[in-house]
């Protein structure tokens, strides 16, 4: 019963397939979306050139979801000094994400994912609401790390930075 109530208040046990598809050192699954603006993104576009910071968020305009945006927007600035882009994912449509990034004044693009393909691809799925789960992609397309907590949006940027950190601490340390 404790397995099966982690997995509905979206808190991810981190140890099954149920739970999330993918896992750290994984190749992440490449994926097309919509952005707010109608720009059509490709993870493909990124690889090679910057880290990519993916966040899956239940729904615009909901009290935790809009504390998780202005948690990323307030970082905005040491997100991108560390060398990420950012991207929201909801199955909101593209006019619900373009008055929901105009509203908070967010500085990164929300993608429509209507058909729940990437919330699918990333194994980002939950039984009773949609979970939210951060995926850290660093430049070479591998998943450096998975922060799902449905309780604390918040956290989301913060353990992002920490990642993003060591990966700046790691590519810029000598060879030892």
């Amino acid at each position: 019963m404790f397995f099966l109530a982690k997995i509905v208040s979206g808190l991810s046990c981190g140890t099954c397939c149920i739970c999330m598809a993918v896992k750290v050192g994984d190749l992440a699954p490449m994926f097309k979306a919509t952005s707010d603006s109608g720009e059509v993104i490709s993870l493909a576009d990124y690889i090679g050139k910057l880290n990519v910071v993916l966040y899956f968020y239940p729904k615009d305009d909901t009290p935790g979801c809009t504390k998780e945006a202005c948690s990323f927007r307030d970082s905005w600035d040491e997100l991108t000094g560390l060398g990420a882009v950012v991207f929201g994912v909801s199955s909101d449509g593209m006019a619900s994400h373009k008055a929901f990034r105009e509203r908070y004044k967010l500085p990164f693009p929300l993608l429509s994912d209507n058909d729940k393909e990437i919330r699918t691809l990333y194994g980002a799925k939950g039984l009773l609401i949609p979970p939210r789960v951060t995926f850290v992609i660093d430049k070479s397309g591998r998943i450096v790390h998975v922060y799902s907590s449905q309780l604390n949006p918040e956290a989301h940027a913060r353990e992002a930075i920490n990642v993003l950190k060591r990966l700046q601490g790691r590519s810029t340390s000598p060879p030892g």
